[in-house]
């Protein structure tokens, strides 16, 4: 869940993964993939840059090596390539 304000100053908890689009008319518009509307404070790049951190602290969490095993592999792709 990502912490946004409600143009009424109010917090706002929203599923990252649930948000189908974000736009801004001015204000900036989430919509859900339940077709749920809502209007926060924050900017579109903010929203997205929150839904990025939630996301990777999510895998963070689930699969704490990851940063060494996609390096191993992404290591040993370039020494396949360079033969």
């Amino acid at each position: 869940m990502i912490e946004l304000t409600r143009l009424n100053g109010h917090a706002l908890y929203v599923n990252a993964d649930l948000i189908k689009y974000i736009e801004a008319a001015p204000d900036t518009m989430i919509t859900l993939v339940t077709n749920e509307k809502t209007v926060v404070r924050e900017s579109c790049q903010q929203v997205i840059e929150l839904a990025h951190q939630y996301k990777a602290n999510l895998l963070r969490s689930t699969w704490p090596t990851a940063a060494d095993a996609l390096t191993a592999k992404f290591a040993h792709n370039i020494e396949e390539t360079s033969r």
